[in-house]
């Protein structure tokens, strides 16, 4: 069994007010994206990556990422679709996976992620085929239509999802499949399992593992990784 991790790396940085794919925006001397396949780079249990860039950013993403930083787990740059989930999808048709292979799908703006969690949902995985990370809500959660609140949902049951999620092989690739062959756009890749009648298991993240999509995401995650560098 192999483990092979998919990382779609093509979300515009308009909320970062930037002209530039947001993985590529520079977070203390490297872009975003390398601090985040250095994570899979590194872990011993990671046998290949694949990346899915926009078709255009291929290149660059080539030369400026995968042989500046020499990132050789890496076997496949794959062109992304018009959706994220479209994006996985190609990935992992590329991927040509075994049925018992693990493959974790991350979000290339998420450089934080501590190893031991992918430790945890790889084990996970190998029991009950399908588990994300994600942690409790801090704050209140109301539904708002016509800029009223229309509920407040009970917190204590309100989770927030985050990437990794981690599937066998061939669950996931039934999952994109039959959602393509249906029009079904999920919320997630774990909602595409669930469709199945699949449990999906979820495993507590941390709160360091953020989503870089606003300038104050960008600067919360240099402040995490100088604290890391300072000890």
């Amino acid at each position: 069994m192999s483990v092979l991790v998919l990382i779609p790396a093509a979300g515009m940085g308009r909320r970062m007010g930037a002209s530039v794919n947001k993985q590529y925006l520079n977070l203390l001397g490297r872009p975003v994206l390398a601090h985040t396949l250095s994570i899979f780079q590194s872990h011993p249990l990671v046998s290949s990556i694949i990346l899915i860039s926009p078709k255009d950013e291929i290149a660059y993403c080539r030369s400026e990422i995968l042989e500046r930083y020499g990132f050789d787990k890496v076997r496949d740059l794959v062109a992304g679709g018009d959706q994220r989930q479209d994006s996985v999808r190609n990935g992992l048709l590329a991927a040509n996976a075994s049925d018992e292979d693990s493959v974790l799908i991350h979000d290339g703006a998420r450089p934080l992620l501590a190893s031991r969690h992918v430790d945890a949902l790889l084990h996970q995985t190998r029991q009950s085929g399908a588990c994300v990370l994600a942690v409790p809500a801090k704050d209140t959660i109301i539904e708002v239509d016509d800029a009223q609140i229309t509920a407040t949902p009970d917190r204590r049951r309100l989770w927030q999802v985050q990437t990794p999620q981690a599937f066998r092989a061939d669950l996931i690739l039934k999952a994109h499949l039959r959602a393509a062959s249906e029009g079904f756009q999920g919320t997630d890749d774990a909602s595409l399992v669930r469709r199945l009648g699949h449990p999906v298991a979820v495993l507590e993240g941390s709160y360091r593992n953020i989503k870089i999509t606003t300038p104050e995401d960008l600067a919360l995650a240099r402040a995490f990784l100088e604290l890391k560098e300072d000890g």
